[in-house]
């Protein structure tokens, strides 16, 4: 990792990277990251996972209210970071063309893809917030630092 990462986000990699040391089980994997992601940052009201299958995002391990189940590629927040395999962060969800509303309470996003070794889309990481503008350049530094380590702990062959 080659950016420097800010308050709470260093103690937060380094807490995920001792999680996920030895394990390689996505489920358990993606279940513990999305906890600590929880526990360790303020201001959030949902943090997960989707998966693509068949060319559809799946939910997977998530913390926070039940959330919508199938997101196609290009709709919302997360369809449209995963089609285009880029990081998005939105600060308010009501201005993004398309934004599915799986909690209502939800005011701004940030989607980080996940690749699997060979390059090619494992899913997303969703992390949402009930407060406009929560999400700044150092969340998304932070974020797609687990995001890579996240990457390399899972076998994604589930």
């Amino acid at each position: 990792m080659s950016a420097v990462l800010e308050a709470p986000y260093d103690t937060l990699v380094s807490r995920l990277a001792a999680l996920l040391e030895g394990e390689r089980d996505t489920i358990a994997n993606l279940s513990n990251a999305s906890a600590l992601l929880m526990d360790a940052l303020e201001g959030l009201n949902w943090a997960g996972f989707y998966l693509l299958r068949e060319g559809v995002l799946v939910l997977g391990p998530f913390q926070g209210k039940p959330a919508c189940i199938r997101i196609p590629l290009g709709r919302g927040v997360c369809g449209t970071a995963a089609e285009r395999k880029e990081t998005i962060v939105v600060p308010d969800v009501h201005q993004f063309p398309g934004h599915i509303a799986c909690d209502g309470a939800s005011r701004s996003e940030i989607v980080v893809p996940l690749h699997r070794s060979d390059g090619s889309l494992a899913g997303v990481l969703d992390v949402d917030s009930p407060h406009l503008d929560r999400f700044s350049h150092a969340d998304r530094v932070g974020l797609e630092a687990c995001a890579r380590l996240i990457e390399a702990a899972c076998d994604w062959r589930i």
